[in-house]
């Protein structure tokens, strides 16, 4: 009877640590599923591996669901920028645009990523609230 017992809870065992064991070699977490810490290291780490051209579609597979984005038309051209928390800057709980990187698109493809970049587009002509058309700013 005790030898019964004891190849019940040795089986038991064994299947719970083999099942433990495939879990952790097979189970890859989705960045929506990683702690915040976790989740700003992916982020870091896999934008450095970005290309310019990359679709939208496979940015977001990638990196998950962004933290902030932005859109617009312009005409013929549409604008996304997507934001992905990179850096930690203060411990408030809340992420801020200031702690994530912004990855810019035209048309669904990427065409630049970065806090520089992304004050480039701002002081560019794309950016109509900051810089009004003409007519507007002499009423004609």
């Amino acid at each position: 009877m005790k030898s019964k017992i004891s190849v019940i809870i040795g089986s038991i065992f064994a299947a719970y640590v083999a099942f433990v064991a495939v879990v952790i070699l097979v189970y890859e977490p989705t960045p929506d599923d990683m702690s915040w810490e976790d989740r700003q290291a992916y982020n870091s780490q896999k934008i450095s591996d970005l290309v310019l051209g990359q679709d939208i579609a496979s940015v977001k597979t990638l990196l998950g669901k962004a933290d902030f984005s932005e859109a617009k038309r312009l005409k013929e051209t549409q604008l996304q920028v997507l934001f992905y928390r990179t850096h930690h800057e203060k411990s408030d709980g809340v992420t801020t645009k200031e702690e994530c990187t912004p990855l810019i698109f035209e048309n669904g493809q990427l065409i630049a990523w970065g806090q520089d970049t992304y004050k480039q587009y701002l002081d560019s002509g794309t950016d109509t609230m900051r810089n009004p058309p003409h007519d507007i700013l002499t009423n004609e």
